[in-house]
């Protein structure tokens, strides 16, 4: 067991460009989140092992549709990824590994490296959150909305308190906010996807309160079509 969690930090300035990427077809990684994982293809072992002698940053990519005709070969990937640090990692027996990846940033792939080592590689372009809208103020009742009706929405979410207890106004950007929200929705696939993709906060904060909205609504109606016509009594 080998634990770096004593060191979070991430440095741009530090960074090479140059992305272990590890493609898989469902899972997409936003930043400020941790991503459980479990490693035991003998390319990723080898990434794994290369990551960890190095600066520990691996960059969780989507395969496109019709992955399956090329898995194991280099079959293509989305645009936009994230990139993540190595926080712990355990080896198991027969060279199977558990790790907990934390999101750091967003990356555009530029091109991807050709094919020297078992496991692929990419020059990738760091993205920041932009913030183009509405000012600050109006910026802070966008998060104090967004926080209430995930409140709302998803109140049967496990640890959705404990989670948004950390989430304040006055702790955390709305940049973040939007990133641990989309990570923890039901989402599908291509929507987790075009989150990651946009780095305008509040375009990505606007959207998740019309999903949240939405599922409201249609919980409102669920609960008034069990409950109408009402049942009649026994006497």
């Amino acid at each position: 067991m080998s634990d770096a969690s004593d060191d979070l930090t991430f440095s741009p300035e530090g960074f090479s460009g140059r992305a272990r990427l590890f493609p898989l077809p469902n899972l997409v990684l936003f930043p400020h989140v941790i991503q459980p994982l479990h490693i035991f293809e003998p390319r990723y072992v080898d990434l794994l092992h290369d990551a960890i002698e190095g600066d520990r940053l691996i960059t969780m990519a989507i395969l496109r549709p019709g992955w399956q005709n090329n898995y194991e070969g280099r079959p293509p990937i989305a645009n936009f990824a994230c990139l993540g640090r190595i926080l712990t990692w355990h080896a198991l027996p027969e060279r199977r590994y558990n790790l907990l990846l934390l999101g750091v940033r967003r990356v555009r792939i530029a091109h991807e490296l050709p094919a020297s080592r078992v496991f692929r590689e990419a020059d990738v372009e760091l993205l920041e959150d932009r913030y183009c809208g509405s000012g600050s103020e109006c910026r802070r009742g966008l998060q104090r909305e967004l926080v209430s009706v995930f409140r709302k929405a998803m109140p049967d979410l496990c640890d959705a308190e404990e989670l948004l207890s950390h989430l304040s106004v006055d702790t955390v950007s709305l940049g973040t906010l939007t990133d641990v929200i989309a990570y923890a929705l039901d989402l599908d696939l291509f929507a987790k996807y075009e989150l990651l993709a946009e780095p305008d906060v509040d375009k990505r904060a606007k959207w998740l309160l019309g999903h949240l909205n939405s599922s409201l609504a249609e919980r409102c109606q669920v609960s008034v079509a069990a409950g109408f016509p009402p049942l009649f009594s026994s006497n």
